[in-house]
C-alpha cells in the first residue's frame, strides 16, 4: 500500500493550511485550519491522480492508500499559501533530469487545460468579477502566467521573450489562449535545457534560497490550484 508523506504549512495557531504532497509534486490540499486541510487531503490525492492518469501516466487512482505527516512548518510568513520561507527538505535536493522532464510532462498538461478552459469563453466573460467577489478569469489567468515567470526567473534569470509574452497576456482577453501558449512555450523551452549544475545549485533570494526542485514544484502546485478554480467556476471537470 503507498504511503504519501504530507508537508504542512500553517500560520498561527494551525489555521489557514496548505498541504503538500511532495511524492505526487504539484497535489495540495487547503483548509482553514490544519484539521480541516488534512481532512480534505484524500480527495485531493484522488482528484490529483485522475488527472494523471486522464492524461496517460501509469498511476492507479482507485488504489487504497495512506498518508503521514512528514514536516509542519509554522515559521516564517506568508504561511499557509503555498511556499514557506525555509521550504521544505525534499526542495533541496538535486533535481534528475527523470524528475524534470516528468514534472515538465504534468505541467504541459496543466498549461494546455488551463488554456482549453478559456476556449469558448468570452472576452466579456473572461473579464467579468463573480458575484461574490475575487478576481475575474483573466486577472486569474494573468496571476498564473505572472508568477510562473517570477518562479523562473528565481532561477535561471532573465528568459528572451518572456517578458513580451507576459505583456500579451495582459492586454489583449481576445488573444489570451495563444498569449498563455507562448508564455508556456518560452517557459518551458528554457527549463527543458536547464543544465546539471541548474538542477542542483541553491539561489539564495532575499529570505529564501531557491533550487529547481523548489521553483518546479510551486509552479506545478500554482497551476493546479489556479486550473482547479477556474474548473469550478466554468463548470468543467478537472481529474
Amino acid at each position: 500500500m503507498t504511503e504519501y508523506a504530507l508537508y504542512l504549512e500553517s500560520g498561527p495557531r494551525r489555521r489557514k493550511t496548505m498541504v503538500h504532497v511532495l511524492d505526487l509534486v504539484g497535489c495540495i490540499a487547503q483548509g482553514p485550519t490544519t484539521e480541516a486541510a488534512l481532512e480534505a487531503t484524500p480527495e485531493a490525492i484522488c482528484t490529483y491522480l485522475r488527472f494523471l492518469r486522464q492524461h496517460g501516466e501509469a498511476v492507479k487512482p482507485g488504489a487504497t492508500f495512506t498518508t503521514v505527516v512528514a514536516a509542519h512548518v509554522m515559521d516564517g510568513t506568508w504561511l499557509g499559501n503555498g511556499d514557506p520561507t525555509p521550504g521544505f527538505d525534499p526542495d533541496f535536493q538535486p533535481l534528475s533530469a527523470g524528475d524534470l522532464r516528468t514534472y515538465l510532462r504534468r505541467l504541459s498538461w496543466m498549461q494546455a487545460d488551463l488554456s482549453e478552459s478559456i476556449r469558448n469563453v468570452t472576452p466579456k466573460q473572461l473579464l467579468a468579477e463573480p458575484k461574490s467577489g475575487g478576481r475575474s478569469t483573466q486577472r486569474i489567468l494573468e496571476h498564473v502566467a505572472e508568477s510562473h515567470g517570477v518562479y523562473l526567473r528565481y532561477l535561471v534569470g532573465k528568459v528572451d521573450g518572456l517578458s513580451a509574452a507576459l505583456r500579451a497576456v495582459q492586454q489583449n482577453p481576445q488573444a489570451l489562449p495563444s498569449a498563455l501558449n507562448q508564455v508556456w512555450q518560452t517557459s518551458n523551452s528554457r527549463l527543458e535545457i536547464l543544465t546539471e549544475t541548474e538542477r542542483s545549485q541553491p539561489i539564495p533570494h532575499g529570505q529564501v534560497t531557491w533550487t529547481a526542485r523548489r521553483a518546479l514544484r510551486r509552479m506545478l502546485e500554482h497551476a493546479w490550484e489556479h486550473l482547479l478554480e477556474l474548473s469550478h467556476r466554468l463548470d468543467k471537470t478537472v481529474g
